[in-house]
C-alpha cells in the first residue's frame, strides 16, 4: 500500500491509517513504510531524528509499532 494520493478527493493533507491486521510488534523500515504508504526515506528521516520508536536486536533496528500505538493512544490520537 503505498499510495501518495489523498482518497478523500479535498485538498486536505493525506491521511495515513494502518488498517492492517498487525501482529507483530516490530517491523522492518521497509514494512513500515509499505504500511503507512509513507516513502521509505521519509521513515529512516523520522527514526534518526527519533520520532518513531525503534528496537535494535543485533545489526537490525526495527521500528516499534506496538510502542508507537500506545504512545498514539495516550496522547489522543487514534
Amino acid at each position: 500500500m503505498n499510495n501518495k494520493e489523498n482518497t478523500t478527493g479535498s485538498s486536505e493533507s493525506p491521511e495515513f491509517s494502518v488498517q492492517h491486521s498487525i501482529t507483530h510488534p516490530l517491523v522492518s523500515r521497509e514494512r513500515f513504510a509499505d504500511l503507512t504508504g509513507l516513502p521509505l526515506g521519509v521513515v529512516i528521516g523520522f527514526i534518526n531524528k527519533g520520532y518513531l520508536p525503534t528496537y535494535s536486536i543485533g545489526k537490525y533496528s526495527l521500528v516499534n509499532i506496538e510502542l508507537l500505538r500506545k504512545r498514539c493512544l495516550e496522547s489522543g490520537h487514534s
